[in-house]
C-alpha cells in the first residue's frame, strides 16, 4: 500500500499538546500523486465513453421505450404479478443498446478478454472457420432442444396466465401457478439464450487486438508514471510482463471447467504472480510496472460510475437495511473480536480483513488498507482470503438456497450482502433465477456505496485513536492527508452518473449509460485494470514476508468467524426487512 511511514503519534514530542500533521498538501499533488492520477485517468475514460455512446442510441429508441413503457404500465395495473406481456415489453427495451452500434462492436473487439475454451488452448486466441463451424454444429442439437423447451414453457406460461385472468386475478392459487409458470419460462429462455451463444461462433484472431490493447494501456498508465516519477520508460518496458501475466490469468479463467467452479481471473492473476515471485523471482526490470494501487484505484473510480442511485432505490428500504446496517455492525464486531479475543498482533491486518470480508471484498480492502496504511503483505493476505472464500460461497450458497427451498428474494439479498465480489454475486444470483440475480446485484451495489464511508471512518479512527499518543491532538488536516483521495473520484462519479441517469429516464439510461458508457466501455477497462492489479499483487509478494502473519492461523480464524457472523446476521436482517417489515415491496419485485 502507501509507503511505510512512522505512525502518527509514535515519535516523541516536546509538548503533549502539539497538533500533529503528517505533511502538507501542495498544488503539485494534483499531478504528482497516484490518487489524483487515478481520478484523472478514470474520468478521462468516462468522458470518452460519453462522447462515443451518448449520440449513438439505436434509431427510434425513445419511441420504442415509450411504447413498451405504456405496455408495462398497463400490465402492472391489470395483474398482481409480472405478466408475459410485461416481460416481453421489458425484453424489447433491453434489446436497445448503444454498445451494439458499429463503433461499440469495434471497441469490444479491441478490448475483449481471451475467449472461452475447453480442451484446445489455442482457441482462446485463434479460431478458424472450420473450427467455428464444427463448434456450431456440435451445439446445434442442444440449442434446438433448448428452443423447444422454451417454446413449451412459454405456452404453459400463457395458459396459466390466461386461467388467472379468467378468474379476474382473484384466485390466489391460480395467480401463484401463473407466477411459477412464467418464472419457468424465463429460466428456459435464459438457457436457450446461453445455448444460442454456442452455435454463434465466428472465426477470430485475438492476438493483434491484445497487442494493440497492451500498447494503449502501456501509454495510458505510462504518461502518469512519467509525470509522477520520471520513470515512464521503465514502466512501459516492465508493463509488457505484467500484461502478459494478466492475459495468462484471463486464459485460465476462461477455461470451461474453471468457469463452472467460479475460479476467476483474480485468483489466477495472484497465483501466477506468486509463483513467479517465489520461484525465479520477479525481474527487477518488471518492478516499475508492478503498481497495485495505480491500477486498482483507477478501476475503483470507474466502479463509482456503475453505482446508480436509481437502482439502489429500486429495492428501497429493505435492501438499504441489509447493506447499510448489517455491514458496519459486522465490520466493527469482527475488528473487536480480532483485537480482544484473537489478539491479532497487527491492527492494520485486522481492519483490512474485517473490511474485505464485511463490505465488498477487494475494493473495500484496497480503500481500507490505504486509509490505515497497511503493508502490502497484509493487503495480499486479506485479498487472498477473500478470493478463496468467494469462490466457495458463490457455488455453495445458491446450491444451499435451492436445496432448502428458500425464497429467491431472500436468497438473493443474503448472497448480495455476504459474497464479497460483485461479479461472483451476479453469477450466484443467475444460478437461481432472474429475480434472485436482480436482488443480489442491487443489494451488492448498495453495499458498494460504503467503500468511501468505511475509508473515511477508518482514516478518522486511525488518526484519532490508533496512532495518536496520549495527550496529543490530531488536526482535521491529518485526516484529510490520510484519507484515500481516489475515493473522492469514486463518489463524484457515482453522483454524476446517477444524476445523468435520472435526467435520461430509466429506459434511455439503460440504453446509452448502462449498456453504452458503462458495459460497453468503462467496465471493460475496469476488468483489465483489476486484473493488472491482482497480477501486481502476486508479483510483489513473497511467501517469506507473509509467513509470520499466519502464526496460529489467526487471519483465517478471523475471516471464518467474521463471515459466519455476517451470514447469520444478513440472513436474519433480510428475512425481517423483506418478509416482515416491508412485504409489499417484496411482493412487487
Amino acid at each position: 500500500m502507501a509507503d511505510e511511514e512512522t505512525p502518527v503519534g509514535s515519535s516523541s514530542q516536546e509538548s503533549p499538546d502539539v497538533v500533529m500533521d503528517s505533511g502538507k498538501g501542495q498544488l503539485s499533488d494534483l499531478w504528482k500523486k497516484e490518487d489524483y492520477w487515478a481520478i484523472w485517468l478514470g474520468f478521462l475514460i468516462l468522458i470518452v465513453g460519453m462522447v462515443i455512446f451518448f449520440p449513438r442510441a439505436p434509431e427510434g429508441a425513445k419511441e420504442t421505450i415509450a411504447k413498451q413503457n405504456e405496455i408495462i404500465k398497463a400490465e402492472t395495473e391489470r395483474a398482481p404479478f409480472k405478466t408475459v406481456a410485461w416481460h416481453k415489453a421489458t425484453d424489447a427495451k433491453k434489446k436497445l443498446k448503444a454498445s451494439d452500434s458499429p463503433i461499440g462492436k469495434s471497441i469490444k473487439k479491441w478490448t475483449t478478454k481471451p475467449h472461452s475454451w475447453k480442451s484446445n488452448f489455442m482457441q482462446t486466441f485463434v479460431m478458424s472457420k472450420e473450427a467455428a463451424d464444427a463448434k456450431n454444429e456440435k451445439g446445434k442439437e442442444k440449442y434446438e432442444k433448448a428452443k423447444e423447451a422454451e417454446a413449451a414453457a412459454f405456452a404453459d406460461a400463457q395458459s396459466a396466465e390466461a386461467a388467472a385472468a379468467e378468474a379476474g386475478f382473484q384466485d390466489a392459487a391460480l395467480n401463484e401457478t401463473a407466477k411459477d409458470s412464467i418464472e419457468q419460462w424465463r429460466s428456459s429462455k435464459r438457457k436457450a439464450s446461453s445455448a444460442k451463444k454456442k452455435v454463434s461462433a465466428k472465426p477470430y484472431n485475438q492476438i493483434p487486438y491484445l497487442i494493440g490493447l497492451m500498447i494503449f494501456l502501456m501509454i495510458f498508465f505510462g504518461i502518469g508514471k512519467q509525470v509522477m516519477t520520471g520513470d515512464g520508460g521503465k514502466f512501459m518496458v516492465g508493463f509488457v510482463f505484467v500484461f502478459a501475466v494478466a492475459v495468462l490469468a484471463y486464459i485460465f479463467a476462461a477455461q470451461a471447467t474453471m468457469k463452472q467452479y467460479g475460479i476467476g481471473y483474480a485468483a489466477w492473476a495472484i497465483l501466477f504472480g506468486l509463483i513467479i515471485s517465489n520461484t525465479v523471482g520477479t525481474p527487477k526490470w518488471v518492478m516499475p510496472a508492478v503498481q497495485v494501487e495505480y491500477y486498482i484505484k483507477t478501476g475503483l473510480v470507474l466502479l463509482g460510475a456503475e453505482i446508480l442511485f436509481g437502482k439502489i432505490l429500486s429495492i428501497g428500504v429493505p435492501g438499504i437495511f441489509v447493506a447499510w446496517v448489517v455491514t458496519p455492525i459486522v465490520l466493527i464486531s469482527t475488528f473487536i473480536f480480532g483485537q480482544k479475543v484473537l489478539k491479532m498482533p497487527s491492527k492494520t491486518l485486522n481492519i483490512t480483513i474485517s473490511a474485505d470480508m464485511s463490505v465488498c471484498g477487494v475494493s473495500a480492502a484496497i480503500a481500507t488498507a490505504a486509509a490505515c496504511r497497511a503493508k502490502k503483505e497484509e493487503l495480499t493476505l486479506a485479498v487472498g482470503l477473500s478470493l478463496v472464500f468467494t469462490s466457495i460461497m458463490m457455488i455453495v450458497m445458491p446450491a444451499f438456497i435451492k436445496a432448502v427451498g428458500m425464497p429467491h428474494v431472500l436468497g438473493g439479498a443474503w448472497m448480495g450482502g455476504t459474497i464479497d465480489a460483485t461479479g461472483a454475486v451476479a453469477a450466484a444470483g443467475a444460478f437461481l433465477s432472474e429475480k434472485a440475480l436482480y436482488v443480489a446485484a442491487t443489494v451488492k451495489m448498495i453495499q458498494n456505496v460504503l467503500i468511501g464511508v468505511i475509508a473515511f471512518g477508518v482514516a478518522v479512527y486511525w488518526c484519532a485513536k490508533v496512532e495518536c499518543a496520549p495527550g496529543q491532538k490530531v488536526s482535521s488536516m491529518e485526516i484529510w492527508y490520510r484519507f484515500p483521495k481516489f475515493v473522492i473520484g469514486f463518489i463524484v462519479a457515482s453522483i454524476i452518473f446517477s444524476l445523468m441517469a435520472e435526467s435520461f429516464g430509466s429506459g434511455m439510461a439503460y440504453t446509452v449509460i448502462d449498456h453504452g458508457v458503462l458495459r460497453g466501455f468503462s467496465r471493460i477497462f475496469r476488468g483489465w485494470f483489476f486484473c493488472l492489479a491482482f497480477a501486481s499483487i502476486g508479483l510483489a509478494t513473497n511467501f517469506r514476508e507473509l509467513g509470520h502473519y499466519f502464526k496460529g492461523g489467526k487471519p483465517l480464524i478471523l475471516y471464518i468467524c467474521g463471515q459466519s457472523f455476517n451470514l447469520a446476521l444478513t440472513l436474519l436482517m433480510a428475512y425481517i426487512m423483506f418478509y416482515k417489515v416491508f412485504p409489499h415491496i417484496t411482493a412487487g419485485i
